[in-house]
């Protein structure tokens, strides 16, 4: 039997002091790049250095200690740590050539092309037509009230939730379990039509049905969408993921084939983490 190690072991915190940036690079069309990414909130530095590509249509997962900076490498991706006054982010992000830091980008379009689903459901208090219907309205993209009727369908059908909503189209969202609260989120996503789909512990809030749920959801919306994952479940990461990332005090310590991850990693503190020597 492995002896449990604490992740704060001095010959842990050494691995991980003089490890070098893992080099990756998907393919020449990679959906989204990351490079050399430092994240400080005041003085504490979360991220050293990392650098990623997601390939299009590709479910990446992103693993590791809770703490590791895997929430907040996510949240850097549609620029969602902007919020926070105390975060200052270096590096270079592109959604295929688009400088996503550029001065003049555009944040509200960009997150409209990067979505996000958050950990915990967070429906807007309306109905679960208005839900889906409030991203195609500020964004202008249905024309009339039979654009709008058929954006929100098609949204419900894609987050397989319009067979158990289409007769309540006018009910509150929030009046949904937790599960189908979450595929609400999901089509509120999915109805702006963003290339890119972030999901930060979809299912941790959820019972095991409802996770099962999502889980399948992702392996269809992988068809049309890339997916970027945060999840504290391992088993997770190796059914949904083509590819995981496995993050440890801020540094990417390996990015490889979800299989060979799981199976044969390339790094001990990598293997020490899957064999639950800590973590």
């Amino acid at each position: 039997m492995k002896t449990k190690t604490n992740e704060n072991d001095p010959q842990i915190a050494q691995d991980v002091s003089t490890l070098q940036t893992v080099g990756n690079v998907f393919s020449d069309n990679a959906k989204m790049s990351m490079r050399n990414v430092n994240v400080f909130y005041d003085d504490k530095q979360a991220i050293h250095d990392v650098s990623l590509d997601i390939g299009k249509n590709e479910v990446v997962a992103m693993i590791g200690p809770s703490g590791c900076g895997k929430s907040t490498f996510l949240r850097c991706m549609n620029r969602m740590n902007d919020t926070i006054d105390s975060c200052r982010i270096e590096g270079d992000f592109r959604l295929e050539k688009d400088d996503i830091y550029h001065p003049k980008q555009d944040v509200v379009a960009l997150r409209a092309r990067v979505g996000i689903v958050f950990q915990k459901p967070n429906p807007f208090p309306k109905s679960i037509y208005d839900n889906v219907a409030y991203g195609p309205k500020v964004h202008g993209l249905a024309s009339s009230k039979t654009d709008l009727d058929e954006i929100v369908e098609v949204s419900l059908r894609k987050a397989g939730l319009w067979a158990e909503v289409k007769d309540r189209l006018t009910a509150p969202g929030t009046g949904l379990s937790g599960g189908q609260q979450q595929r609400l989120c999901i089509a509120r996503t999915i109805a702006v039509g963003p290339e890119v789909i972030l999901m930060d512990e979809p299912c941790s809030a959820l019972d095991p049905i409802a996770t099962a749920k999502i889980e399948e959801l992702m392996a269809e919306l992988s068809q049309n969408f890339t997916i970027a994952i945060v999840t504290h479940s391992m088993q997770q990461a190796a059914r949904v993921s083509q590819r995981t990332a496995y993050f440890h005090m801020g540094k990417l310590i390996e990015v490889n084939d979800t299989k060979r991850v799981f199976t044969n990693p390339e790094h001990e503190l990598t293997e020490a983490y899957i064999t639950g020597r800590f973590g």
